[in-house]
């Protein structure tokens, strides 16, 4: 990684309260709450192989590990740069993850000749159609969507195994047509609007369907990230039931998705 990052480059971060720490860029895309949200969201137990498309600098996909010791960890990232921090954050939280460096839209021969119980995503939120990209590289190659969302669910859902689930988060503004996407090749599907404050709409959504799943599509009453009606000083004030996600790594279930 020495060759890829100055340690001026980076710093390191605590996440799920201290208990894992990362290595992100100073500069360009970094990790947050929606990783740690989306890991918690995953269903996961003891011996499940777990998949992450896009998968940074592991935050997210070292989250759920964490959460669920004995799972197997694979990575996808499209990123060199961040593929080796990924790597680094894993053996320094001492955690396997398998990484491969590749495209979505043409995984590597490996990843092609497997399957997984589950697979997880958070793909870029924005259409730059009709936004502005950002100026460092690695943070628009992750925020600007380049890949099509309906790639990213076709990819994902053939790297599940039948009966596996698949989880993305993303902006409640692309909800349509993510569901669109997932309805040709997933069943089940439960969405889980995440809402910033008390009486505000949701800005962003988790989204898991199953392979093969039959049950009716769900939707579930709202989670609620931040307590009051607006941030009323330099202090913290996520919800008790958030702070358990992002502080203590307790998972967020998205309710029972019937097969």
């Amino acid at each position: 990684m020495a060759d890829l990052w100055s340690q001026a480059e980076i710093s390191q971060n605590d996440f799920l309260g201290g208990r894992l720490k990362f290595y992100q860029p100073r500069q360009g895309y970094r990790s947050g709450m929606d990783a740690v949200l989306l890991a918690a969201s995953v269903p996961a137990r003891v011996g499940d192989s777990v998949l992450e498309l896009g998968c940074g600098a592991g935050v997210a996909i070292l989250c759920l590990g964490h959460r669920v010791q004995g799972t197997a960890l694979s990575g996808l990232e499209l990123q060199p740069r961040y593929a080796a921090l990924a790597q680094r954050n894993a053996t320094e939280n001492n955690l396997e993850l398998q990484l491969e460096t590749g495209d979505l839209a043409q995984p590597p021969k490996g990843l092609k000749q497997q399957q997984f119980d589950h697979v997880l995503a958070n793909p870029p939120y924005f259409l730059r159609a009709n936004s502005t990209k950002a100026p460092d590289t690695g943070r628009e190659t992750a925020m600007g969507e380049d890949t099509p969302l309906a790639t990213w669910v076709e990819q994902a859902a053939k790297r599940t195994k039948p009966k596996g689930t698949v989880t993305f988060i993303q902006r409640a503004d692309r909800l349509p047509e993510l569901l669109t996407q997932m309805a040709k090749h997933l069943g089940g599907v439960t969405v889980l609007p995440l809402i910033p404050r008390p009486g505000k709409p949701a800005r962003l959504v988790l989204v898991q369907g199953r392979k093969g799943g039959r049950a009716a599509f769900c939707l579930r009453d709202g989670w609620v990230l931040h307590d009051g009606s607006h941030h009323d000083g330099d202090r913290e004030n996520h919800s008790k039931a958030t702070s358990c996600v992002l502080r203590e790594g307790q998972p967020m279930p998205l309710g029972e998705v019937k097969v």
